[in-house]
């Protein structure tokens, strides 16, 4: 099977959103769709894809705005890690915080699990950023999207609701720094980078 992969920032904070699909029976995924739905769909129509799923790196309210509207629009499921629970249920307290109109998302219909197969990847557990944030892992694609834990010459901040410093490092070093150092890396805002290129200049490591 061919894999593509589509990636654009959405929404008010510039989030990475990533679709990847399979171009011979036309089934999609949607990676944190952090606003901006009628551009998604607006992609994925002209393709004909159908999303079957929508995943979460996490459940910070830039990483989900659009969610609902997928959902209503193509009946996928949405799905999260349940560590993030917590940060699901307070998205509309989120969004006031931040002075983001906040648009109801139900779910999660599906908890993502670590090492977890989906679709062509792998779901893998990265807490620190939040307590149940996740990256996903495509081997043969050589590409992983690692959402807000890692990003071009930085980390994830780890100063809001569940962070953690320790964990977030551990995350990175144990779990990142392991995979295909030729991979791209969509991060969760701002421009992409790759495993060999965070090795040799990741603060994280004089840390």
């Amino acid at each position: 099977m061919t894999y593509q992969r589509k990636t654009f920032p959405v929404g008010p904070l510039q989030c990475n959103c990533t679709i990847i699909y399979n171009t011979e029976n036309k089934h999609a995924i949607v990676v944190d769709p952090g606003g901006d739905a009628d551009k998604i769909l607006a992609f994925t129509n002209a393709l004909s894809l159908t999303i079957t799923q929508i995943l979460h790196t996490h459940a910070h309210f830039d990483h989900f705005l659009a969610a609902g509207e997928l959902k209503a629009a193509t009946g996928a499921s949405i799905a999260l890690h349940k560590s993030d629970l917590f940060l699901w249920d307070m998205l509309e307290e989120q969004c006031k915080m931040f002075g983001v109109p906040y648009t109801p998302a139900p779910g999660p219909d599906q908890w993502l699990c670590d090492d977890q197969d989906i679709f062509s990847g792998q779901a893998i557990h990265t807490p620190g950023h939040t307590p149940g944030s996740m990256s996903f892992w495509f081997e043969a694609q050589k590409l992983l999207i690692a959402g807000d834990t890692l990003f071009k010459s930085g980390i994830g901040r780890t100063d809001l609701w569940g962070g953690d410093f320790g964990l977030i490092k551990k995350s990175i070093t144990q779990r990142l720094f392991t995979l295909d150092e030729n991979a791209d890396v969509v991060t969760g805002h701002g421009p992409e980078t790759t495993i060999l290129a965070e090795l040799q200049s990741s603060p994280i490591l004089k840390l």
